[in-house]
């Protein structure tokens, strides 16, 4: 086990070096600058700028001072955000993203799990159709034309719920289902292909010759071994929901690390923008690696299978 974690955690720094070094040369390669967009600004201001900020150093240079910048964890101030740092955004951004995700998160392992071993449990049968249609409109339907749906329907239509904004419970729930639809559609159709599988296994008729009630065949004897493809599908479940945000919090007003993210492009604020990169790729690259050591626990030959690899 312990070589399996330190090859996953070599593997990691590697892909977060790739990471770092792809950020910084594709915004050198992206025409204009921070200050290009600016009007009537004098050149003299405009060449004081660029030394201030070491934007006319050699690449080299910049690529030096922005790895340490990283590995110091004072990734810089805003370039178009006056008086303000990307540690600052970060701060203020990620707390609100990671609420929003962790809410569509449990959404999605909820409803997911709840379609699929309902789907499975009524193989071609109306309760099967009903939850894979819902999984096919989870997967067909965008997440940014979900949202302006759900804000028509139960926010102007209905009234029912906020239409934008964040800070209570009801102003939460519109965004977390529009960000929760795509990962549970994944969810159902793997655990309802899993539980299928399970419940022709010949514990499952052993358990049910004992008389152990449906309910826990379902749960501890059906569920259990099914949910391993979910916990693989984790990681990737991580990934959706926090690329995800980008989109929901700009469409919902959401003071989210998405929407810096997104402004940030806009304005061409290149610390933000790398900054906030490099960031989602620890957070991203954290959760994979966490999902891995999990599911290696729950099924131990994996770190055989990696052993006899290395």
């Amino acid at each position: 086990m312990l070589r399996y974690i330190i090859a996953k955690a070599t593997y990691m720094m590697m892909t977060l070096l790739v990471i770092i070094t792809a950020t910084f040369f594709l915004m050198k390669a992206i025409p204009g600058d921070p200050f290009s967009q600016e009007k009537a600004v004098p050149q003299e201001i405009l060449d004081a700028l660029y030394d201030h900020y070491g934007l006319r150093d050699p690449w080299y240079v910049q690529y030096g001072r922005y790895v340490m910048s990283i590995l110091e964890w004072d990734l810089g101030p805003s370039f178009k955000y006056k008086g303000r740092t990307v540690n600052e955004i970060i701060n203020d951004g990620f707390p609100v993203s990671a609420a929003l995700g962790l809410e569509a998160l449990i959404l999605s392992l909820g409803l997911g799990l709840t379609l699929g071993t309902t789907a499975a449990l009524n193989q071609n049968r109306w309760q099967d159709y009903a939850s894979m249609l819902i999984a096919v409109i989870g997967v067909s339907v965008p997440s940014f034309i979900l949202a302006s749906l759900l804000q028509y329907i139960f926010a102007i239509k209905l009234n029912w719920l906020p239409v934008a904004r964040w800070g209570t419970v009801s102003q939460s729930i519109l965004p977390a289902l529009s960000l929760a639809a795509l990962p549970t559609a994944f969810i159902a159709r793997l655990t309802r292909a899993s539980m299928l599988e399970v419940l022709q296994q010949d514990y499952i008729r052993t358990a049910r010759a004992k008389g152990i009630s449906e309910l826990q065949v379902v749960l501890r004897h059906g569920l259990r071994n099914a949910i391993l493809p979910v916990v693989s599908y984790l990681g990737q479940l991580t990934v959706n929901i926090l690329v995800g945000s980008f989109i929901i919090e700009k469409i919902f007003g959401i003071p989210g690390l998405g929407q810096w993210f997104v402004t940030s492009v806009i304005n061409r604020d290149y610390t933000v923008i790398m900054g906030t990169t490099v960031f989602y790729s620890i957070v991203l690259l954290a959760a994979i690696f966490i999902v891995d050591i999990l599911y290696a626990f729950i099924d131990p030959r994996i770190t055989h299978t990696v052993t006899e690899e290395n």
